[in-house]
């Protein structure tokens, strides 16, 4: 008795400090004014703030303000979080970020995270939260079905792209019956356009064992079926059985599409899991124009796509849908005691039952609000803004009398680079190292085969006519300077 009269004493004592996590309403009200001031501000000012600064004194703020034992002001805060943590680096909220493969920021899709992370739903388990399941199991139908994929296609959405490959891939090892045994006398195929990420899931599912082989590309950077078929004939001949093939919808480097019917169907005859990476492309699929282009893509075991590309959501959602979901299910069901309550048959598979995820964000408000706000409509507009506006570019940029363009654009990169017949790779890089600290656009380069390529990546909702202009003017200003 004398043991819960002091736990209860401690109890008293302890909780004025504990309820200082949960602030009368009138505080949390004008926290929230505050970041809301700050987002509005940050937006308002997003036209002519830089797309990239350089300078960056972060390190030294961080390394002298320890966390500490009483808090610090919120509107200290956000200052503090402008000066060292918002303006330093690339800005991606930017119509002007033209490199890499541009990130959203739809502002509902904010909302909807706010949302998410003050109600705190849980949409790991069907038993926990079988609204926000029953919503995040809604979009991975819609994005299966724009695809072509049979009813019993199950999915995922993830943090991005390469945990959603990560997903497929261990998926396929499993489905093929890949043991560890089986790895090196099993072939993996992709040209090396594919994202980097593949390498990385290939080795973290346990395949680096595995035949790689290399397969040839087109002048236009699209995987060469010809050479595809000859290497899977060649390691049949050998015993070697092909396991995977990984196609581009997309290719970081380039935007290439390569020929997903050719090879859906080599595929189908080697009995290979044909995985597509369309992370950057996929959502192009909403124009009709790419009909033709996605071809095949129905025929394929696994996609992954990014909504935070091509749906312009703000950094953090990708999506991986297998058109078995059963096997995806085989792969990523668990069993625990703790959570006899919530295991069981459902209408619905639970989130973390499909993948490498238990505890998760509720990452599907994000997407379907916006999606619901706006309509299907914008979407497809601004898809199509951004295949124009980089044909825009291009067709421009081909008539410099200096310059040399790769192959004509399949989506919304397109790569080309300055040409004086000396040491062209350090003049490369020095331009858009130039164009960068200018501030007003933002490109990246690439190296293909040693050249160095000046790469435009069109996909920010925020980038039009006017974006490119600027581009365009900055690199003969820059010219001139060289």
């Amino acid at each position: 008795m004398e043991k819960l009269e002091e736990i209860q004493k401690e109890l008293a004592a302890i909780e004025i400090n504990a309820k200082k996590l949960e602030p009368a309403s009138e505080i949390w009200s004008t926290w929230t004014e505050n970041a809301f001031s700050f987002a509005k501000e940050f937006l308002d000012q997003l036209p002519e703030s830089p797309v990239f600064t350089r300078k960056d004194d972060s390190e030294s703020f961080f390394s002298v303000e320890p966390l500490a034992e009483q808090g610090t002001p919120m509107d200290e805060l956000l200052q503090n979080l402008k000066k060292h943590v918002i303006e330093p680096g690339l800005n991606p909220a930017s119509g002007g970020h033209l490199g890499y493969i541009p990130g959203g920021g739809l502002y509902p899709a904010a909302l909807g995270d706010y949302l998410a992370a003050v109600t705190n739903k849980y949409a790991g388990i069907f038993f926990a939260g079988s609204g926000a399941v029953r919503l995040e199991n809604f979009l991975l139908r819609w994005m299966a079905g724009l695809f072509g994929y049979p009813e019993s296609a199950a999915g995922h959405l993830a943090s991005g792209g390469s945990i959603a490959n990560l997903t497929a891939i261990v998926t396929a090892r499993d489905a093929k019956n890949i043991r560890s045994r089986d790895v090196p006398q099993s072939a993996i195929y992709h040209t090396n356009q594919v994202h980097h990420c593949i390498d990385k899931a290939i080795r973290i599912a346990g395949l680096a064992e595995a035949q790689r082989r290399i397969i040839r590309m087109d002048a236009h950077f699209r995987m060469d079926t010809d050479h595809l078929r000859s290497s899977v004939e060649k390691d049949l001949a050998r015993g070697i059985q092909p396991f995977l093939i990984v196609s581009s919808v997309g290719s970081t480097d380039t935007g290439a599409i390569d020929p997903l019917k050719e090879i859906a169907e080599i595929a189908k005859i080697s009995g290979a899991w044909f995985h597509v990476d369309a992370a950057y492309g996929g959502f192009f699929t909403l124009l009709d124009e790419f009909e033709a282009a996605f071809a095949g893509i129905e025929l394929s075991d696994s996609i992954v796509i990014d909504p935070h590309k091509g749906l312009f959501l703000p950094y953090g959602i990708g999506a991986v849908i297998v058109r078995d979901g059963a096997a995806l299910h085989r792969s990523h069901q668990y069993q625990a005691n703790y959570m006899q309550d919530a295991l069981g048959k459902n209408d619905e598979w639970s989130p973390a039952e499909l993948s490498p995820e238990l505890t998760k964000h509720f990452r599907g408000l994000r997407m379907w609000l916006p999606l619901k706000l706006f309509g299907l409509e914008p979407f497809r507009a601004a898809l199509r803004e951004k295949i124009l506006l980089t044909r825009y570019f291009y067709e421009s940029i081909r008539s410099w009398p200096d310059f040399e363009t790769g192959p004509y654009p399949d989506l919304s990169v397109a790569i080309y680079r300055f040409r004086s017949g000396s040491d062209d790779n350090a003049k490369n890089l020095k331009l858009a190292e130039r164009i960068r600290n200018s501030g007003k656009v933002f490109i990246s380069t690439t190296r293909i085969d040693d050249t160095v390529w000046l790469r435009l990546a069109v996909l920010s909702f925020r980038t039009h006519r006017e974006t490119i202009d600027i581009l365009l003017d900055e690199l003969r200003r820059e010219l001139r300077a060289l």
